[in-house]
């Protein structure tokens, strides 16, 4: 008869304990940690009386001294799903696809679903949260009805590995979602972080014994982390993560891990109502509707893995009432915001602390890389003093703490694409570009210098006057 172990664990952070208590130790989250169930091998005796187990089979290493090969693809008919993958679906692999509710992940699968059916492929779609009559209604809305797409609603683990297994496997299955799903072998509800963690392991076998590539769905917590045990996100190959505002219609997949590619390549999408088409150029995108006579926006061109992307950076600085001035900050690190701040205000002379400070990337696109320190500080000075940064001009390096300007990587893609959208100058860091219309910089006051122009003076003095804003000439670079 099988033992019964009992145990409790917090379904934050997954920490077992041998008894209930109300807080974790290891999340400080309270009222989180719960009763689970499992029940383990009973075996008693010396191990010289248990029956032995079959060994697994050992293979040589081959190929060392020879050229690695590549492991065979699948493409998913989608160009910018490929780019993030690395080129398609690794035969065998296991994706975890997180985002928030209501963001397209559904969507996206099944425009992916219905591409690789096409192309003669194996698909399966496993939903837990929907019935079959649901996702083929989904389908209908997406004109995708006609997809020779395997469809199934199930949520045990044991019947939809043994269903998937007979015949020939599927080359790619849907599991949507990760926390619906719920295994025989423990007992406690679905959703819990044992149940997560066993179901994942159980997909994440049959994936591996059937070269069968699995996708499984997962949600988000308010944090933006993935809901379950972090554990899964160690035990599968890759773990993209699909990110939008509601209020813009354009959606970006990020890969955040990649065991068989890239881990900062980005696709785009835009949102229609036929669903998810992938933007081939994001950079006229996020340009679109750019206000080009207003003081306080500059372009930044940033690189997103392979491909340059140019996005407006726009700051809006306005005297504070309160005895501690807001610092507003969305799509960009705030704690970069408070760096940038503190060297215009010690090595260039510009004194923001009595104002307000927001910032913004528009289009919603989330900025990391260092690189657009410059074009910040560019639309922090050109909003303070009121000079019209050009239309025509990128901006991109990274600030020291020093006030040095420093450079950054890729410099001749950036530049590349902003002459390709028309931008005919840039201001860059010193030694990484070549043209009269290319001016290198040095130190953060010679910037300060160049876009506020005469309204710099005002700044530097507190800025208790504003200049009137006016558009830069050629002449002031």
């Amino acid at each position: 008869m099988a033992k019964i172990h009992q145990t409790f664990v917090c379904q934050s952070c997954g920490a077992v304990y041998n008894r209930w208590r109300g807080r974790c130790e290891a999340c400080d989250g309270w009222n989180t940690i719960q009763e689970e169930t499992s029940a383990g091998p009973g075996q008693s005796g010396p191990a010289a009386t248990r029956p032995s187990r079959a060994r697994g089979r050992i293979f040589p290493l081959e190929g060392l001294t020879g050229e690695a090969k590549e492991a065979p693809r699948t493409p998913s008919g989608i160009g910018e799903l490929d780019r993030v993958t690395g080129g398609g679906f690794v035969r065998g692999s296991v994706i975890l696809l997180g985002g928030d509710p209501g963001i397209g992940k559904s969507t996206l699968l099944m425009q992916a679903a219905a591409a690789m059916a096409k192309q003669g492929a194996g698909v399966a779609y496993i939903s837990g949260e929907e019935a079959v009559g649901q996702v083929r209604l989904r389908a209908e809305r997406l004109g995708l009805a006609q997809a020779d797409v395997q469809l199934a609603a199930q949520t045990n683990v044991e019947d939809i590995v043994e269903t998937l297994s007979q015949g020939r496997p599927p080359a790619l299955a849907v599991i949507d979602s990760i926390q619906t799903m719920w295994t025989e072998t423990v007992e406690s509800a679905p959703g819990t972080v044992t149940q997560v963690r066993s179901s994942a392991q159980a997909l994440i076998r049959f994936a591996k014994t059937t070269g069968t590539a699995v996708i499984l769905v997962g949600h988000v917590t308010k944090d933006g982390q993935i809901a379950g045990p972090r554990v899964v996100e160690h035990m599968v190959d890759a773990v993209a993560s699909f990110e939008g505002d509601q209020g813009h219609h354009f959606r970006i997949l990020r890969a955040v891990k990649n065991r068989f590619g890239p881990t900062d390549e980005i696709g785009v999408f835009e949102m229609t109502d036929a669903g998810l088409s992938e933007v081939p150029n994001p950079s006229a995108l996020f340009l679109a509707g750019r206000d080009q006579q207003a003081a306080g926006t500059a372009v930044f061109a940033g690189m997103e893995g392979t491909r340059p992307l140019l996005v407006e950076i726009q700051a809006l600085v306005a005297p504070s009432s309160l005895g501690m001035p807001r610092r507003a900050v969305v799509g960009w690190d705030p704690n970069r915001l408070s760096m940038v701040l503190a060297v215009l205000e010690a090595h260039a002379g510009i004194r923001l602390g009595s104002h307000d400070v927001y910032l913004n990337v528009a289009g919603g696109l989330r900025v990391v890389e260092p690189a657009a320190d410059l074009a910040v500080a560019a639309a922090l000075v050109s909003s303070l003093s009121g000079a019209v940064l050009p239309a025509e001009t990128v901006y991109f390096g990274e600030i020291g703490l020093s006030g040095a300007i420093r450079p950054v990587a890729q410099a001749g893609a950036r530049l590349k694409e902003a002459q390709k959208l028309g931008f005919a100058k840039a201001l860059i860091p010193q030694g990484r570009g070549e043209g009269e219309k290319v001016l290198s910089v040095e130190t953060l006051r010679h910037i300060a210098d160049l876009v506020a122009g005469i309204g710099a003076g005002s700044a530097r003095r507190g800025g208790r006057g504003r200049a009137p804003a006016r558009a830069m000439e050629d002449d002031d670079y």
